[in-house]
């Protein structure tokens, strides 16, 4: 089994988590990573992941496969946290509430309150009722009936817990040198753009590719997914050393958000938009005062304490999709297989582990084949 035998295309968090996952599973020494654009690289909108929050939330949608991705990735980094693994440098177990303008899905809520730690749920109705709720692995969930004089105006529920937030830049490269590493598998890094899925498959002995190619997925032949598109959103990187809880609301036309930048030196992410079907890499002036306002208005004490500072403001297009992620397998020809990830919009950080172990699991069989070959 050579170096090449497997083939990660795209260098996003979602690639870095599959890289991760095939190099715990004892694959790391036959991956190579194929990518036009590698962690540490900021000077191109075609790069998403380092303008990311980045943080686990309830952004994500309530089907069957979100909801599995989101609490298999919340859990997983959760478990790296608790443990002081290496690669949880860049990851912090952080206080949040977050807020809706409409009520979610039953399905999420049940969901969420199964697995996230330390929940609270605020639910927009009539007295103080409270109800203690225990799931099946003993994590307990408090759920708080507060009037509605006691939400934000226009909020119809809201939920606490503790969530993960990201240093995304940071994560980045740190994983990538971690998988360079002898113990990851020395997994080498080759900056290479493709013109062709098939591109991919870069010698003879390349049996398995897995497609992490995030927006490209629109444009790239053998590909060309028109079910594809970007998610434009717009942040403000600012210093604010006393903001170390992480705050969102959602909207039916608006995403807010504060999200404090782990290991940063006092950093916080502000948002933001979700503009479908925008490709303007352009910072509006009009979007960043949008963003300082309704920022203010969530935690008013951004604002009064005087201490905030705008660094800058960025612009990054989510690789989203119609129908959510796509995570499934194609084959190109009886000895050549593709695992498609990609499409996971503003989830990759919080669901990129759980999509990659769906991935790696697709890829199982092949994978069998290639180390049994190897041993021959």
């Amino acid at each position: 089994m050579a170096r090449d035998s497997i083939v990660i295309l795209g260098a996003g968090i979602v690639g870095l988590d599959v890289a991760l996952e095939l190099s715990k599973r004892g694959y790391g020494k036959y991956i190579t990573v194929v990518a036009e654009h590698l962690p540490g690289d900021e000077a191109t909108i075609d790069y998403t992941s380092p303008w990311a929050g980045a943080n686990f939330s309830g952004i994500s949608g309530g089907d069957a496969n979100a909801l599995r991705w989101d609490r298999t990735g919340y859990s997983l980094m959760m478990r790296l946290i608790d443990t002081q693994a290496e690669e949880a440098k860049y990851l912090a177990k952080t206080e949040s509430t977050e807020y809706w303008d409409e009520m979610p899905a039953s399905d999420k809520i049940r969901s969420m309150t199964e697995y996230l730690r330390d929940v609270s749920i605020i639910s927009q109705r009539t007295g103080k009722e409270k109800l203690q709720v225990t799931d099946a692995n003993s994590i307990n969930t408090q759920l708080t009936i507060l009037p509605k004089k006691d939400l934000p105006s226009g909020v119809a529920f809201g939920i606490k817990f503790t969530t993960v937030t990201i240093n995304a830049p940071a994560h980045c490269q740190h994983l990538k040198t971690l998988l360079s590493q002898p113990k990851y598998g020395s997994i080498p890094f080759l900056r290479r753009r493709v013109s062709h899925l098939q591109d991919a498959f870069i010698s003879s002995k390349t049996k398995l590719v897995f497609n992490c190619i995030g927006n490209s997925a629109i444009t790239l032949s053998g590909v060309s997914d028109s079910k594809c598109y970007p998610t434009r959103g717009q942040i403000l990187l600012v210093k604010a050393p006393s903001v170390r809880k992480n705050i969102m609301r959602h909207g039916a036309k608006y995403e807010t958000y504060i999200i404090p930048r782990p290991m940063s030196d006092g950093t916080v992410i502000l948002g933001g938009f979700m503009q479908k079907g925008n490709w303007s890499p352009h910072v509006v002036p009009e979007e960043s005062e949008s963003i300082v306002k309704r920022t203010g208005e969530l935690l008013p004490s951004l604002m009064l304490d005087g201490q905030m500072e705008i660094i800058r403001a960025a612009v990054g297009l989510r690789p989203s999709r119609e129908g959510g992620a796509r995570v499934e397998q194609e084959r190109i020809s009886p000895d050549r297989l593709v695992v498609h990830n990609y499409g996971a919009g503003g989830t990759g950080f919080q669901a990129g582990m759980g999509l990659a172990v769906d991935a790696v699991d697709l890829a199982a069989k092949t994978l069998k084949g290639l180390t049994q070959k190897a041993m021959l």
